[in-house]
């Protein structure tokens, strides 16, 4: 025996889930049936929840910005920089896009 459960979402976000589920081989349905599936094996939430503390939007003072371009310099001046064509290769063979 199944059950039915129906849920209501915001069109836009139907749609994205849809494309984006589609494109990883299943789709809304199975997805939210292997979410389901993992909760019960987790015994819980099947990720990590947790409240943002910091609002990662919020503007950086100027002495904020300076310090990050200047950990920037010394890390290049260092060698602590990879080639951005090498950075979206491994992206696109870690994440399959």
């Amino acid at each position: 025996m199944s059950s039915t459960i129906q849920i209501r979402v915001d069109d836009e976000l139907k749609t994205k889930a849809d494309t984006l589920f589609r494109e990883l081989g299943t789709d809304t349905t199975s997805a939210i049936r292997m979410f389901l599936t993992q909760a019960v094996a987790n015994n819980g939430f099947p990720f990590e929840l947790k409240k943002k503390t910091v609002n990662p939007y919020v503007t950086l003072t100027e002495d904020e910005v300076l310090k990050k371009l200047e950990a920037s310099r010394q890390h290049a001046a260092e060698g602590m920089v990879r080639d951005a064509d090498d950075v979206i290769s491994d992206m696109r063979q870690k994440y399959g896009i």
